[in-house]
């Protein structure tokens, strides 16, 4: 890799971390699963290429932000998706699926229908699910 390469995928990281709330670190992080999994790839392919920890330690705290916040209810960040206790959702994380982290809740059982907003709506891809 380029080090005028490194030098500009480093900025835009920065910013990434700093616009999504990953660092600083915000109580509310604005976390989207696509995008997240791209940075985790970029963080670690700059890790490789520079062998600067930091990298590495942006990898993985993205990773921690992301089981805790898209790995939880949206409206009880105490509640894990799998339903799992506090102590074994630490330990599986990922077992009940992790949100997509779309701005809009996701449509409840008796609500009806809005064609407009469905693009926008959180939840859970089945294919996510089943891989």
């Amino acid at each position: 890799m380029k080090q005028n390469t490194i030098i500009y995928a480093n900025k835009l990281m920065e910013q990434f971390a700093k616009n999504t709330g990953l660092e600083p670190q915000k109580t509310n992080p604005k976390r989207y699963l696509w995008t997240d999994a791209f940075a985790v790839c970029n963080y670690l392919t700059l890790y490789n290429n520079t062998n600067n920890n930091n990298y590495l330690t942006h990898a993985l705290k993205l990773i921690n932000q992301v089981h805790h916040t898209l790995g939880k209810q949206r409206n009880n960040k105490n509640k894990w998706i799998s339903g799992l206790d506090q102590e074994t959702g630490e330990k599986h994380p990922t077992k009940g699926g992790l949100r997509i982290g779309k701005e809009i809740d996701e449509r409840k059982h008796n609500e009806t229908i809005h064609p407009q907003q469905e693009w926008d709506r959180d939840g859970q891809y089945y294919h996510y699910l089943t891989k």
